[in-house]
């Protein structure tokens, strides 16, 4: 096994410090983790890139939950953020997009590659409800993605590891094929094992309960799913610095 890249999944800036003391090497800033993340304001991107130090800052592009199929206005709304995001010092960005039969929406997604410029792009997990993976991952290739982030078109990265390692095999170092979904201090080792590859995304988070104190349990924020109101799940640099030294423990072992 050689050195491996951790990218940590965060929605804020404390995050990004937790992410940089326990060692990763890399952050995908988001809003909204429980609907599978959102766009985080530019507030919020400038302020974890002030506070991530050496940690590399990618912004996830997602203007809504839900499909991937986007309209014209909410592509322009993408385009705009990626545009943020470059300003604001972001050292990539993530995204996807796909048309309503389940195919890479290759005019929009090119429009976005080329909106990127010079910083890395990662196409995230919307590559996971494709028909074809195969024939998808030649066309994000083609496209000019650095990175496929993907579970293997299953419920976890440890599940769709046979697919994953077909990914990695079929891209032959012309794009990173980049394992997320599921992935902990528990499985890291074996999906690294499995697929081949060389970098994982995690969230390594944990629960932790809000100052506020009692909770009005009658009232609620969002819609028909109801977490705990005043928890809050945040980056666990202890669950991140686990991984990292199941990893390295495997890596002398292989020496």
């Amino acid at each position: 096994m050689t050195a491996r890249v951790l990218e940590i999944c965060i929605d804020g800036v404390e995050g990004a410090r937790r992410a940089a003391r326990a060692g990763a090497s890399r952050v995908e800033l988001c809003s909204a983790l429980l609907v599978g993340g959102l766009t985080p304001s530019t507030g919020m991107v400038e302020a974890t890139i002030a506070a991530a130090g050496h940690l590399r800052v990618h912004v996830l592009i997602r203007p809504r939950a839900g499909d991937f199929v986007y309209d014209a206005d909410e592509s322009a709304v993408m385009l705009a953020d990626i545009e943020h995001a470059r300003r604001l010092g972001a050292d990539g960005v993530v995204f996807g997009a796909l048309t309503a039969d389940r195919a890479i929406d290759l005019e929009l997604c090119q429009r976005l590659v080329d909106a990127s410029m010079e910083i890395s792009v990662t196409f995230h997990r919307a590559f996971d409800l494709v028909a074809h993976p195969f024939a998808a991952l030649e066309e994000i290739i083609t496209l000019g993605a650095d990175r496929l982030l993907t579970s293997g078109q299953d419920e976890t990265a440890l599940e769709g590891a046979p697919l994953i390692a077909g990914l990695v095999r079929a891209a032959a170092g012309r794009l990173i094929v980049m394992p997320g979904g599921g992935v902990n201090e528990r499985n890291a080792v074996r999906i690294l094992e499995a697929t081949g590859a060389n970098e994982l995304h995690l969230s390594a988070s944990t629960t932790e309960p809000s100052p506020v104190g009692s909770e009005n349990r009658s009232v609620h924020m969002g819609g028909a799913l109801y977490p705990p109101e005043l928890d809050r799940r945040v980056t666990s640099e202890a669950r991140i610095a686990a991984t990292l030294t199941a990893i390295r423990k495997e890596i002398l072992a292989c020496d």
